[in-house]
């Protein structure tokens, strides 16, 4: 009986080993902005090495990093194989992904869309123009990867929000979002000014190749459907997605995969 365990457990250490070809890296990232490192998951799929690969920026929910969740909960290390991809996935703690007006030790918008990309591009064999990167994330940071990517379309060329908060002004209360802008009623414009939504205006029909997905049970199911109104008004093109799920990892695995397959077809485009 305990040969039997004893072997059983064998295979299973085996099969995961096998799993993935892929091998993770972490590095402590200076940001000069915030004077401070910050911890970075770097995924090298097993083609890295062969010929330069595009990157995706993977961005972490509320309440995760950048190894609790992607790395111990999804098969983000097979897709990096099967697609060819390199992943990088930012510490960004609960910033919500912006430049906080009211703290300067949180500027997570500079060190993920300029100091970061920098540094991968620099450090790994990427294909560094915005062609060859994307970014996406859940919830905190299905914001954030679009809050980014519209603010900065000369970095990013596709971007994806699974579950994201992309209109949090409903939530004033929720998240340490009030930590990071102020609180609501004191400081409004801080609110307004760093929704994805207020953003919109930044963005030209296929200037961002875009996927957006939510689960109908979903908290952020209202916000999102809003945004995708609004991209519709205002004839930007997008893919957007509904299906039953709620704010759970079950749900985001499914994501994960056609977000990757996504940005893999527009790697491999021509636009």
């Amino acid at each position: 009986m305990v040969r039997t365990r004893l072997l059983t457990l064998f295979t299973l250490l085996t099969l995961t080993v096998t799993l993935w070809a892929s091998r993770v890296e972490t590095k402590a990232v200076h940001s000069d902005a915030m004077n401070k490192d910050v911890n970075v998951s770097i995924v090298l799929p097993e083609a890295y090495g062969a010929h330069r690969l595009p990157v995706v920026y993977l961005l972490h929910g509320y309440g995760d990093n950048h190894e609790r969740g992607y790395l111990s909960l999804t098969d983000v290390r097979r897709l990096a194989d099967n697609c060819g991809i390199i992943v990088v996935i930012p510490d960004a703690d609960t910033s919500w992904y912006f430049d906080s007006p009211i703290d300067p030790t949180y500027k997570y918008e500079t060190f993920v869309a300029t100091e970061l990309v920098n540094y991968t591009d620099k450090n790994y064999y990427t294909l560094a123009d915005r062609r060859h990167r994307a970014t996406t994330g859940l919830s905190m940071g299905g914001h954030g990867a679009l809050y980014l990517a519209i603010r900065h379309q000369d970095t990013f060329g596709a971007a994806g929000s699974m579950s994201g908060g992309v209109d949090f002004r409903p939530f004033p209360e929720k998240w340490d979002i009030k930590l990071r802008l102020g609180e609501k009623a004191k400081y409004p414009d801080n609110w307004d000014n760093n929704t994805v939504i207020s953003q919109l205006p930044k963005l030209k029909n296929g200037s961002l190749q875009l996927i957006i997905d939510c689960g109908t049970e979903d908290f952020f199911f209202e916000v999102n459907n809003n945004l995708h109104n609004a991209l519709i008004s205002q004839g930007i093109a997008h893919e957007y997605t509904t299906r039953p799920g709620n704010h759970s990892w079950d749900y985001w695995r499914r994501s994960l995969r056609d977000h990757f397959y996504f940005f893999a077809d527009f790697f491999g485009s021509d636009k």
